[in-house]
């Protein structure tokens, strides 16, 4: 497991979690989910996430949400400043 080079904050963190945007993204995402759960049931979900293939976590259209493993979707994800390509020199 890698070091971290900084601790996370997490009264920052949960200061961010209550913000609008946070809520409504979060709440988009839910939807995702439970639109997925009602096509393919929640067993088929455990252990799974929901994945947007454009990457817009608003768009729950059927054709842009697909079920792929934990390790899949964060591959996907764009590198943020804590997992940048910066930081492995």
């Amino acid at each position: 497991m890698a070091v971290k080079d900084k601790k996370r904050n997490y009264a920052q963190e949960k200061e961010a979690h209550k913000t609008a945007k946070y809520r409504k993204e979060n709440a988009a995402r839910k939807r995702a989910r439970r639109k997925l759960e009602k096509t393919h049931g929640k067993a088929a979900l455990k252990g799974k996430e929901v994945d947007h293939k454009n990457m817009k976590p608003s768009d729950n259209r059927k054709s842009n949400l697909r079920v792929t493993s934990k390790a899949a979707n964060r591959k996907r994800q764009p590198a943020t400043k804590a997992r940048g390509s910066a930081r492995r020199s």
